[in-house]
């Protein structure tokens, strides 16, 4: 495995429903114990049904929420220990991608606004004028197969796939190491998600890219990930390189994914 980029060890995170004078729900565990890596220039892939503890994850990653106990370590440094100028450097080189690029991009904005604003928010980082962050707007639009020309275009001129587009390009207007992909091909079209998938290899291979795939597509996974880590109900059940995951599962979780799933059902 390549040296790690992102390790997490011993992560557990609960939420305190609401009171109600008549119902007293319980507390949700939504990550217990979690650890796990992410090796520099790979594709990790996490796999969980809904409310399996992925969001969660991603959230406090982010450092967008705190867990209640255990570390994320970023190069080997505890993201929790970051102070404003540290953490704003983590998050210029840890971006994400969401899941509904629609909802992900401001209706009121260009594309060319959407790309560069990573840039002004990151300006002591990627140290480029106007005139520097509209040429890499461009490169960056060159990048994910979009035109120089769509850069004045707002986004409902574009396609579900364009706009996904926009948003891996803006994810990487400042120069990011790692990107968190949260579900990024779920909204698309089967035709189009292969299209996306194949420009996420594409700039990995070229831009020496590490990603944490979360998902819950298992044939998705297995096209893109290095290995894969399934988690269920903030648990990670198995975690291993993907064809012995997909191959040679251990875990009954594993085995009742793969059997859902009839392209990856193996004979006999």
């Amino acid at each position: 495995m390549p040296e790690p980029l992102l390790e997490i060890r011993g992560l557990t995170r609960s939420y305190r429903p609401r009171r109600s004078l008549l119902v007293r729900s319980p507390e949700v565990v939504a990550l217990d114990d979690v650890s796990l890596s992410v090796g520099q220039g790979e594709s990790l892939g996490l796999v969980g049904e809904s409310g399996s503890g992925k969001t969660a994850l991603t959230r406090a990653i982010l450092r967008l929420e705190a867990p209640d106990a255990g570390q994320i370590l970023y190069r080997g440094q505890d993201v929790a220990r970051f102070g404003p100028r540290a953490l704003r450097a983590f998050r210029a080189r840890v971006q994400i991608v969401f899941q509904n690029p629609q909802a992900a991009l401001n209706p009121r904005m260009t594309a060319e606004q959407i790309v560069t604003e990573p840039m002004l928010v990151h300006r002591e980082i990627v140290g480029l004028e106007r005139r520097g962050r509209r040429e890499r707007a461009a490169e960056l639009m060159a990048m994910v197969g979009l035109r120089t020309g769509h850069l004045r275009r707002f986004p409902h001129e574009f396609s579900g796939g364009q706009q996904q587009r926009i948003g891996i390009a803006r994810a990487l207007a400042a120069g990011p190491e790692m990107l968190l992909l949260d579900e990024p091909t779920s909204a698309l079209d089967v035709s189009v998600q292969a299209q996306v998938l194949n420009l996420l290899i594409d700039l990995q291979d070229r831009l020496g890219l590490t990603y944490l795939f979360i998902s819950h597509d298992l044939g998705v996974v297995r096209y893109l990930c290095d290995r894969v880590a399934l988690i269920r109900h903030g648990r990670l059940i198995e975690t291993g390189p993907a064809a012995q995951i997909f191959d040679a599962p251990q875990s009954a979780y594993a085995r009742m994914l793969i059997a859902a799933a009839p392209e990856l059902r193996q004979p006999g």
